[in-house]
């Protein structure tokens, strides 16, 4: 039985194109820009400014604590004056559940959200936040769970809770509902208003003026909706593109020559693996808790969400109907504002941000069939608005920095001579604010890629990386967020500030860790 369902990317897109009303003829007629918002404060245009990081912070109690509640207080503690946060994704763990939503968002963010002082009373679908909050959906928001396993997750609760120290599945009744509860809690939710009431919101809502085309004005405090999955905003300068990777990590499929069969035995070889050893970690749940064990180093929670992913990746690729369909809209977007971006002389700088990385050294990730296909998308558009821009860039990267979750660590790279318009790109993966840490992968931090000739290339290498570590009681599991500072002149400035939670022997340390100042272009990767 599968835990868990991930909607095909048709269904993702148009599921939440019902939800914006995308292209309705009333936001048409008024000229709307739907994937464009401007902050309403008195803080945007300036060069200096600094914002906060988080991802794959959504669950709820764990081992009687709760790790993303422990990496809040550090960001209160070191993000005063801080502009905005940015969430890389997977917002609630384990099916983007709505019931979920209070435990895994509203308390342990509540200082971030009007009345947070009485967080009971906050609807996970009317949520305005004091500090601007932009988020990507991940994975996990869009995943669902088939009625039968939330039957017996619910029906099974008591015995959950037995198991809770070795086996929290962190499970609601529903599911996300194809990414429902997620759009409900943080888009704007369009689809639900008549044509009259339509127009109202727009009049309310849709006030702002960029470069002549009316957009989401967004009030923190008062309206705080972002107006699409994948969005734009400016900030002192600085161009911010906020993507859907949901819809763009589909893995090729395998080919049928001699070649591709040798590689689908060898991935149904991988799964069944994985399968036997998911089946051992439960086992050994079971007889932890049999033995009334009080060890905290069991990880078996870790380990079996890590090991369905892997198995869901193997399944993407085997698919015998492969989901063929490409977001080709969003593509088209990004290359479009990116170049669009270039041409705009008081843009000093460009940032992505999304869920599934590029360029990551997590023990599970690299080899993916999902992170292959985020590459070769974000390095077909890139190529292609390098093409576009020409000269202009004057040999800076096209991009100053990419933000990602997905891998659950924290994570800074820097991409060499790829070979395609995203070398010399800062990443930073910031996946490691709450949900269960992973290893660095035993190949150590250099990424090498096969090229066309037969040879390998260097393609990135990792310079930090922060997460599980140490074996028995030696184990620290240090939990993190990042604050950004953000220096006038351009090219930018970016200065990263890791901020740790990190418990070891059954204690917390909170730390933040010696700034990071990168390095731009060629020099230094």
């Amino acid at each position: 039985m599968k835990l868990i369902a991930d909607p095909a990317v048709a269904v993702k897109i148009a599921k939440m194109q019902e939800r914006v009303c995308w292209q309705h003829p009333v936001l048409q007629a008024r000229g709307i820009d739907q994937t464009r918002l401007v902050v309403d404060d008195d803080r945007s245009d300036s060069p200096d400014f600094s914002f906060l990081v988080i991802g794959d912070s959504g669950t709820g109690q764990y081992r009687g604590d709760s790790p993303q509640r422990r990496v809040m207080e550090q960001l209160l503690a070191h993000g005063q004056g801080s502009n905005f946060v940015l969430h890389t994704g997977d917002v609630v763990y384990l099916v983007g559940s709505k019931e979920q939503y209070f435990d895994n968002f509203i308390r342990p963010y509540r200082e971030w959200l009007v009345n947070g002082e009485r967080p009971q009373q906050i609807a996970y679908d009317q949520m305005v936040f004091k500090v601007p909050l932009f988020a990507v959906p991940g994975n996990h928001d869009y995943y669902d769970l088939p009625w039968c396993v939330g039957l017996i997750a619910q029906a099974t609760l008591p015995i959950r809770n037995l198991f809770q120290r070795q086996l929290d599945l962190d499970l609601g009744w529903h599911g996300s509902n194809k990414g429902d509860a997620y759009a409900q809690a943080f888009l704007d939710y369009l689809q639900r208003l008549t044509t009259a009431e339509l127009r109202q919101h727009i009049e309310a809502h849709y006030t702002a003026d960029f470069r002549g085309q009316r957009c989401l004005r967004y009030q923190p405090g008062v309206f705080t909706r972002l107006p699409n999955r994948y969005y734009q905003f400016r900030q002192g300068g600085i161009d911010f593109f906020a993507l859907d990777s949901n819809t763009l990590n589909t893995p090729l499929p395998i080919p049928k020559d001699k070649t591709g069969r040798l590689r689908r035995r060898q991935l149904k070889a991988d799964r069944q693996a994985l399968i036997n050893a998911r089946s051992r970690a439960l086992a050994a749940a079971l007889r932890q808790y049999e033995s009334r064990s009080e060890d905290d180093d069991s990880d078996t929670y870790t380990k079996v969400e890590q090991l369905d992913e892997q198995i869901l990746d193997i399944d993407k690729q085997l698919a015998d109907d492969p989901d063929l369909r490409l977001d080709i809209e969003q593509l088209v977007w990004l290359k479009q504002r990116l170049i669009e971006s270039w041409s705009t002389p008081e843009v000093r700088g460009r940032v992505l941000f999304f869920h599934h990385p590029p360029y990551v050294t997590e023990a599970s990730k690299w080899y993916q069939g999902q992170t292959l296909a985020i590459r070769r998308h974000l390095r077909q558009v890139l190529d292609q608005v390098q093409q576009a821009v020409g000269e202009q860039t004057a040999g800076r990267p096209l991009v100053d920095l990419i933000l990602n979750g997905h891998a659950h660590c924290l994570e800074v790279l820097k991409t060499g001579d790829t070979g395609h318009a995203d070398s010399h790109i800062n990443c930073v993966v910031c996946g490691g604010s709450g949900f269960s840490l992973r290893r660095q992968r035993p190949e150590g931090p250099d990424l090498w890629e096969l090229v066309d000739s037969g040879s390998e290339r260097c393609v990135a290498r990792s310079q930090l990386f922060i997460s599980r570590h140490g074996q028995g009681s030696q184990k620290h599991r240090p939990y993190s967020g990042l604050r950004i500072d953000v220096q006038a002149g351009t090219p930018p400035k970016f200065i990263l500030r890791p901020l740790i939670a990190e418990r070891f022997q059954r204690q917390w340390y909170h730390y933040p860790l010696a700034p990071i100042r990168l390095s731009q272009g060629v020099e230094d990767t």
